[in-house]
């Protein structure tokens, strides 16, 4: 399997008369969102634009919540986010008509902060890439997140290099080496260790050596 057999597969769920909705999921730091970031690229290429990104993380509960519900040291954990408000507006993006644009939350990394109304959905847009943690849990309102989807893949690299992604993504954006490592090997592992067994969900699995690199980056070393 390659990268260009990934966009053939991702390009063919759109259909005429309906947007297609193609779901990315993975443990944290597995390459959800660079597998995304290149799909909706390499398939929009120099002309009008019909895909469209909406990542699952618009939907994390703001920090005053979650002081509030007591769980901001468990922050991207299942119940720290709106997991109805995702479902719904899945549903949405499949049901709305070619007229609407749809504005979906985005999510500031710097901040760790969600942001309302951040990412238009134009109505020219035939697929939706979304990703995410949780697209495949079977509890509570996460439930309702499946039958939106027409596939989801799974990305699956090796553990090791999936801790180490995750490791330099929580430093590139603030935390110091040993609080990013206790962090990765405690709330995320919890999370990824759940992830992991909604693994044989998924209707493809998306070994590392089909990822593609994050740009800029020439080498998975890096």
């Amino acid at each position: 399997m390659t990268f260009d057999d990934l966009l053939r597969r991702a390009a063919a769920l759109a259909r005429p008369g309906r947007r297609a909705i193609l779901g990315i999921t993975g443990s944290p730091g597995a390459g959800k969102t660079t597998l995304a970031e290149h799909l909706v690229r390499e398939l929009n290429g120099d002309g009008p634009p019909w895909v469209a990104h909406v990542p699952m993380d618009g939907f994390h509960l703001a920090d005053a919540e979650l002081d509030r519900l007591g769980r901001r040291d468990r922050k991207g954990a299942p119940d720290t986010f709106d997991a109805a408000g995702y479902a719904a507006l899945l549903r949405r993006l499949r049901e709305e008509g070619d007229d609407e644009v749809v504005y979906a939350p985005g999510f500031e990394r710097v901040l760790e902060q969600p942001l309302a109304g951040a990412l238009p959905v134009l109505p020219s847009a035939r697929l939706v890439v979304t990703e995410g943690n949780y697209l495949l849990l079977g509890t509570g309102a996460w439930a309702r997140v499946r039958p939106q989807l027409d596939e989801v893949w799974f990305c699956a690299p090796a553990e090791d290099e999936r801790v180490r992604r995750l490791v330099a993504r929580h430093e590139e954006f603030g935390k110091d080496h040993e609080t990013a490592v206790a962090w990765s090997l405690g709330t995320d592992q919890r999370n990824a260790d759940l992830v992991a067994d909604t693994r044989d969900r998924a209707d493809l699995v998306v070994p590392d050596t089909a990822l593609p690199l994050p740009y800029g980056r020439t080498s998975r070393s890096v």
